[in-house]
């Protein structure tokens, strides 16, 4: 079962039990089965909160699939974002004068209600994802170190529904529970033994006209093809850039019917980076007197970036770091040049506030690849293949790296980690996509994650 369909059902899940929570809200309230005119008073506000609800739950990541199974932490940010819905809730309900209800009462019987309702749901879906979920049975053609890290994958995460139980490779390889085998003449007899639902292409089959044949064979099984990358990409949100080639970009990276997206893109990045200056810029001031008080220097920090197509700019930040004694050298973990406020502007991403002005002027977007210094970017475009691709559009202020829960440095190693979110978004930004990286920034900021 694809994830997007489980974080459909769990949507749908928590959909349901807000409403059977508001429902038995209303029984316990009146002591009685609620009307049709209670339910009418009560459904149109209640479902306008509700939209907020599940947004909240959204940004508190608890359509993580990964989170969704550890018990303890769903407990803590399900009550966490219980709170924060209610309380947002009774802002609404109160800040508005054409609703006629003001539900003191309700909202308290209705956040305990809707909490135990949906621990328990999130109980009995976790069951159902290790219990009757069906698992997907995958044959793989080749072997390297992608599939050696799915593998890796599907036996931490069982809940994803994957089973690899068929490997066709020449190397010496000894897995648990996986069949290897090299006789291409048996292949079709496993594939049909083992069920297999999947194929995963991870090695070149120009080269073997009999590989070729066999699988073509396979096609009365209705088995799925899937080439490595692209299977790859749907489980980890990332691109391997190890398997791709030129031509995967040319395959891919279709610029061309982009033209609406970039324009409405472009669109919204102009109406957010007016909010955000129009919300924030009361605290400009004091945040400028503060960086000022605790060092020496200048409020705002100018670096010499890359944007698109290489375009030189320069990008802007509120100071975070002393100048007395910086080199500019790459920032380090702990790094001590770091003041004590700049270190909390890190951590809530205050210090990327002044980047609205880069947006409103077109050398960046809201969400994209985070730009590079040139001299380093320069330098990383001999090492690692492919790095100069993710400036093929704009850079952001947040990106899919940046919601990715892993912190990557300016090191090569790091570099090629981030170059792999920094694709995949390329090949698939959308609305959604854009959509989805800032509500995952948001749950970064209030969860005091940067750095």
């Amino acid at each position: 079962m694809p994830d997007k369909i489980k974080k459909f059902a769990m949507l749908l899940g928590d959909i349901a039990i807000l409403y059977f929570s508001l429902y038995l809200t209303l029984l316990f309230r009146y002591r009685e089965i609620p009307d049709a005119q209670i339910w009418s008073i009560h459904f149109t506000p209640f479902s306008l909160a509700f939209v907020g609800w599940i947004l909240i739950f959204y940004i508190s990541n608890l359509y993580n699939l990964h989170l969704a199974v550890n018990t303890t932490q769903v407990l803590q940010l399900t009550m966490k974002a219980n709170i924060i819905a209610a309380a947002l809730s009774a802002l609404f309900f109160y800040i508005n004068p054409s609703i006629t209800i003001a539900p003191k009462t309700n909202l308290v019987i209705f956040l305990l209600i809707s909490f135990v309702l949906i621990v328990i749901w999130r109980r009995i879906f976790n069951w159902l994802l290790y219990s009757y979920s069906p698992k997907q049975n995958i044959a793989v053609i080749g072997y390297n170190e992608q599939v050696k890290e799915l593998i890796n994958i599907f036996n931490e995460k069982p809940y994803l529904g994957y089973n690899i139980n068929l490997i066709f490779s020449d190397t010496n390889i000894d897995l648990k529970n996986i069949t290897i085998s090299n006789e291409i003449e048996n292949l079709k007899k496993l594939i049909e033994e083992k069920k297999v639902s999947t194929i995963i292409l991870a090695s070149d089959l120009q080269s073997s006209d009999e590989m070729r044949s066999v699988l073509f064979s396979c096609l009365p099984l209705k088995v799925n093809f899937v080439s490595l990358p692209n299977f790859y990409e749907t489980i980890t949100g990332k691109v391997p850039i190890e398997a791709i080639n030129k031509m995967w970009f040319l395959e891919n990276l279709n610029e061309g019917n982009k033209t609406f997206f970039n324009f409405l893109k472009r669109f919204y990045d102009i109406v957010l980076a007016l909010v955000v200056i129009g919300l924030t810029i009361i605290f400009w001031l004091p945040i400028a007197l503060i960086i000022k008080l605790e060092s020496k220097g200048p409020v705002f920090f100018k670096m010499k970036r890359y944007g698109k197509n290489k375009t030189e700019f320069s990008m802007l930040k509120f100071r975070t770091m002393r100048e007395d004694g910086n080199t500019r050298a790459m920032t380090i973990h702990n790094d001590p040049r770091i003041t004590r406020f700049g270190n909390f502007m890190r951590k809530t991403r205050i210090d990327e506030l002044p980047q609205a002005m880069n947006i409103l002027k077109g050398e960046m977007s809201f969400v994209g690849p985070r730009p590079e210094r040139p001299e380093l970017a320069d330098e990383l475009e001999k090492k690692i293949p492919f790095f100069n691709e993710r400036m093929l559009v704009k850079p952001g202020v947040t990106g899919a790296d940046q919601v990715s829960g892993e912190y990557h440095s300016p090191t090569e190693a790091d570099t090629l980690k981030k170059l792999q979110y920094d694709l995949f978004y390329i090949k698939n930004r959308s609305i959604y996509l854009d959509f989805s990286i800032i509500l995952k920034t948001i749950a970064t900021v209030l969860g005091q994650k940067g750095r």
